[in-house]
């Protein structure tokens, strides 16, 4: 209840409430009365309530089917649409180019400043929640889950957009909460990043005749970018917790297959064996092995919301 509150019904009232105001107002008919733009009595309270809630809920269950793909919008998977892909590519670019400058101020001389230590440190710090640079994306959010998307699972042999939603299911209860409180803060920026973006088109909309109020749409466009800007940071966060996933639960998926557990010469083996066999083009037949009963999946209940959600 509390992530269909923040990350959906939320930002759909911020949007309805400002299209009504704009009505109510007269905006887009000419010269608003925004005298008139709020209820002024109870019952006129009440009703603009009544109105702006149910509303927002129908509204938000309409959009609810396309939250994953209202975050790759803001990834930047453009390839799709002839109009975007020019643009992709020059973001792409810009993308490509401060990764380089990270890489340069990494580097630093054995007699360096304090300052100049902590300005590399910081740069490394940034550079390692980039992906390489042959798969960079035009835009902060889609690098940062990116990052994640790429190296959590390789690190051990695991491909892991293909491994991560049967691993997922049997992560710990402490481990299932973080990343749900992360997945939930990352949809609720993005929603509230195209919330605050149609709010502004609309308000420019109405608008356009009263130049002293343009402050409006501008207002909506700073908070959109304060929105991503938040969504940047928890999808940094939940990248994070996606190796961690790796890092304490990579033998328990193992388990629940029935495959032998491998040490650590042969670790990277068997699980590249497993990535191919999720994909569908196993090379080698691994061996069963039942003597160990299958992990309870503890979470369970946690996880799935998180799960249906993730975009991995």
């Amino acid at each position: 209840m509390r992530r269909v509150l923040m990350a959906h019904f939320v930002p759909c009232a911020l949007f309805v409430g400002c299209v009504y105001v704009l009505l109510r107002s007269g905006s887009f008919s000419g010269r608003g009365d925004w005298g008139s733009a709020l209820p002024s009595d109870w019952s006129g309270t009440a009703g603009s309530v009544l109105l702006v809630g149910p509303g927002s809920a129908v509204l938000a269950m309409l959009l609810y089917p396309f939250q994953v793909r209202a975050v790759r919008v803001l990834e930047g998977y453009w390839d799709r649409w002839s109009l975007t892909a020019g643009v992709a590519g020059v973001l792409t670019e810009i993308q490509r180019r401060r990764r380089h400058a990270l890489g340069d101020r990494v580097i630093v001389d054995a007699d360096a400043s304090p300052q100049a230590i902590r300005i590399a440190a910081d740069a490394a710090r940034r550079l390692a929640a980039v992906p390489p640079e042959e798969v960079l994306l035009p835009t902060a959010l889609g690098n940062a889950l990116r990052a994640g998307e790429l190296s959590a699972g390789e690190r051990y042999g695991l491909a892991t957009l293909a491994s991560w939603p049967r691993i997922h299911l049997h992560v710990s209860d402490r481990l299932a909460g973080a990343l749900h409180s992360a997945r939930t803060a990352l949809d609720t920026a993005v929603n509230l990043c195209w919330s605050f973006l149609a709010s502004a088109v609309v308000a420019s909309t109405a608008l356009y005749d009263e130049p002293v109020m343009l402050w409006l749409p501008l207002l909506a466009l700073l908070l959109a970018a304060l929105s991503y800007k938040g969504a940047v940071t928890a999808a940094q966060a939940y990248a994070g917790l996606m190796h961690i996933v790796y890092d304490l639960h990579r033998f328990d998926l193992l388990d629940a297959l029935h495959f032998p557990l491998p040490d650590r010469a042969d670790e990277a083996e068997t699980f590249w064996q497993v990535s191919q066999w999720f994909t569908g083009s196993p090379t080698v037949d691994l061996p069963y092995d039942h003597g160990r009963r299958p992990p309870t999946f503890r979470g369970l209940s946690d996880t799935r919301d998180a799960d249906g959600s993730a975009d991995a």
